[in-house]
């Protein structure tokens, strides 16, 4: 297979500056052996509209200006904005250490190879030499613009070197997370080397000039950067900075915040006294995905009755309500009212809500095909267990004395299972057809328990014997 061609990989900020200047800004008219991927000239344009270079598809006269400089357009905004914020020299040089990978040798902290390469004496050597031309060039550019302010060069090399980095780069300012490494203001990670210069002082703000990150890895890592502080952070990255009202679920309720952001890195954060309700009701909401319908108040009434309801959903289809986590999840936000925090939904009248969501006949109805409670031949009335696949009456077996037939649900369309409970409350035979059981399986469970529970009564002949939920001494016999 060929190799990918370079326009297919390369950053295409550059080349759409100039096509921009050509008068071509999607770059549809040249005459180019591989056309530019659509994706990566979007991004490129995006870059530049940023710089101001490009506006309304054309290039402007700052977009002119900086593709006259000979540099990536990053780059060549830092020298012509850091210029009057630093000084023409200061920026060209420190642009000029940004225009080429640093050596191996430089290590990671950009201030002290800027230092380094500044210091007078220094023994002549290939990497110093191009730094000193390029510096240079730049300086001829980036001369005749406004005086420089002194304010960032009295707060020392980091000050001016960071400026000009983050104008270069404001998306990889960075700033350290709790435990270990830093976030940059696009949202990814960034982790300094082992071994890295800039460690020992824990920075908390970091102007990254270069990085890289391995495959697989979760965060860049940092190959050189620049101490800052936030109001290098907060100048140089301006564009990146915004005022958000919040209102989301977060760590278990909901929490209204007016937030500063530079980018994905959140400045500062201050309560938001009443938000609107359908952000409450949406942060609500997300908190019920989060967590669970088990933040309602889930009585036993509320519980069964979305059994039941189940059941007949999936016994007999429309009109029967889904009530299915999903389904409910659509129904929640009618149901919240005038809720605004975690304990609020502790105060939904869960049961109410399902009744509502019944149709005059099928509220009517529901009673009858799916009946909360039925009465046995002893008298007792046995709640009806909707929870599994199929409905449950688990019942003594003595109460059931003469019954040959419990009663269809569903408008007779499904059979009650019956677990035939010993004296002991555990399950000594189960069946969908009782009459079958008092002819064929009655007897073996006769002769197993009899034995093990005389004080209750084992008829030989069930269907003629008196239904009871008392012992022999109880009842007299």
């Amino acid at each position: 297979a060929r190799p990918r061609p370079e326009i297919e990989l390369a950053d295409l900020t550059g080349f759409a500056l100039q096509a921009a200047c050509w008068g071509d800004p999607g770059a549809s008219g040249l005459a180019l052996l591989d056309p530019p991927p659509p994706a990566a000239m979007d991004a490129a344009r995006t870059v530049l509209r940023a710089l101001g270079a490009i506006a309304d598809g054309g290039v402007t006269s700052r977009g002119r200006a900086l593709a006259r400089i000979g540099l990536h357009p990053r780059l060549a905004r830092a020298l012509v904005d850091g210029a009057p914020e630093v000084g023409a020299r200061a920026a060209a040089e420190v642009v000029a250490l940004l225009s080429e990978p640093p050596p191996h040798s430089a290590g990671d902290d950009l201030t002290a190879t800027w230092r380094a390469l500044r210091r007078p004496g220094r023994p002549a050597d290939a990497h110093a030499a191009r730094w000193r031309d390029e510096v240079r060039r730049l300086r001829r550019a980036a001369d005749g613009g406004a005086a420089a302010s002194d304010g960032w060069a009295r707060r020392g090399d980091d000050a001016v070197a960071g400026v000009v980095v983050a104008l270069a780069f404001p998306e990889r300012v960075a700033r350290a997370r709790r435990g270990s490494g830093h976030l940059m203001a696009s949202g990814t990670g960034a982790e300094l080397a082992a071994g890295s210069a800039l460690a020992g002082a824990r920075p908390e703000w970091l102007a990254v000039a270069a990085a890289d990150r391995p495959a697989g890895a979760a965060s860049a890592r940092v190959r050189q950067a620049v101490v800052i502080d936030e109001d290098v952070a907060r100048f140089a990255a301006a564009p990146l900075l915004e005022t958000a009202e919040e209102t989301a679920w977060r760590d278990g309720d909901v929490v209204a915040r007016r937030v500063e952001r530079l980018g994905a890195i959140e400045l500062a954060a201050a309560p938001l006294r009443n938000p609107g309700p359908e952000r409450v009701r949406a942060a609500l909401l997300d908190g019920l995905r989060a967590e669970g319908l088990g933040l309602l108040n889930w009585t036993a009434a509320a519980t069964s009755l979305r059994e039941r309801l189940a059941f007949l959903r999936e016994a007999l289809g429309d009109p029967w309500p889904a009530v299915d986590d999903a389904a409910l999840l659509d129904l929640v936000p009618q149901w919240l009212g005038s809720a605004r925090r975690r304990a609020d939904l502790r105060r939904v009248d869960v049961a109410a809500m399902l009744r509502g969501l019944l149709a005059w006949e099928e509220a009517k109805r529901l009673d009858e095909y799916a009946p909360e409670r039925i009465e046995v031949p002893s008298g007792s009335r046995i709640r009806v267990d909707y929870s599994g696949e199929r409905p449950v009456l688990a019942v003594k077996l003595q109460e059931l004395f003469g019954w040959d037939a419990a009663p269809r649900l569903a408008g007779g369309r499904v059979p009650l299972t019956v677990h035939l409970l010993s004296p002991a409350g555990r399950p000594a035979a189960v069946t969908a057809d009782l009459a079958s059981f008092w002819r064929e399986g009655y007897k073996a469970v006769r002769a197993e328990l009899r034995g093990r529970y005389p004080k209750h009564p084992w008829p030989e002949d069930p269907a003629r014997a008196v239904p009871t939920k008392r012992t022999r001494r109880a009842s007299g016999s």
